[in-house]
């Protein structure tokens, strides 16, 4: 099979675990990948550097960084002055929508991306939600994709010309992080790479308390791997 022959996808690559993981998927299902990211107000800013060494080391057909800020909009313990929550048990986090949900922010990260890929003639889309170790964001539900591909054929020159239907991978959607974990160890992912934390410090270093640092503790541990965080003493 030659490079041509080869179908493309756009993989929204944040730098952490999940995205790291399906963009690895994407690659091991001999997709020319296309991987973009995003600047857009985030307090936890370090991650584009961590995706941009995975993308370096990973080595997609080429890598895109969006600018953005969503700051202006706010509402979100990640793009606002609103505290990131901090020291609770997994088991005491809520299924409430937390404050670090970003208002729509699946929503406008899929419409790039989207664009992207109507540009480049392909309808495959890949993004790392998951819907059993997630902190209750709406945007990370399967209806939710169901409902955006839809809306990705009737919003498009390609859809509505019938040459394209839209695809919406989700390979993780129903993966514990410890299985998503396990299954980027066998692909090769250095996870020492990526980054979780909501709340860095102004090296990056891992606050080790916030909700995604929890789930990414407890991920590596449930897999039996140890985990290369660094974390704040």
């Amino acid at each position: 099979m030659t490079l041509s022959d080869r179908m493309k996808a756009v993989v929204l690559l944040s730098g952490g675990i999940d995205s790291t993981t399906c963009m690895a998927i994407a690659m091991a299902q001999n997709f020319q990948v296309y991987a973009m990211s995003f600047d857009y107000g985030q307090r936890h800013k370090f991650e584009l550097k961590a995706a941009k060494k995975i993308a370096a080391v990973m080595n997609p057909e080429e890598h895109i960084v969006i600018n953005m800020d969503l700051g202006i909009i706010g509402g979100s313990a990640l793009t606002d002055s609103i505290n990131v929550p901090k020291h609770r048990q997994i088991d005491e986090i809520p299924d409430t929508i937390p404050v670090t949900y970003v208002p729509a922010r699946n929503t406008i990260f899929l419409s790039f991306a989207l664009a992207w890929a109507e540009k480049l003639g392909t309808n495959n889309i890949f993004i790392g939600i998951n819907a059993i170790d997630y902190s209750g964001y709406p945007d990370c539900r399967p209806e939710y994709i169901d409902a955006f591909e839809k809306m990705a054929d009737l919003a498009t020159r390609a859809g509505v010309k019938g040459a394209i239907k839209f695809k919406i991978n989700t390979p993780l959607i129903n993966m514990t992080k410890a299985q998503i974990i396990k299954k980027g160890v066998q692909l090769g992912i250095d996870y020492s790479l990526t980054h979780s934390c909501y709340d860095p410090d102004a090296a990056g270093m891992a606050c080790g308390q916030c909700d995604s640092c929890l789930f990414r503790k407890k991920g590596f541990l449930s897999a039996g791997i140890d985990d290369p965080t660094i974390y704040k003493k």
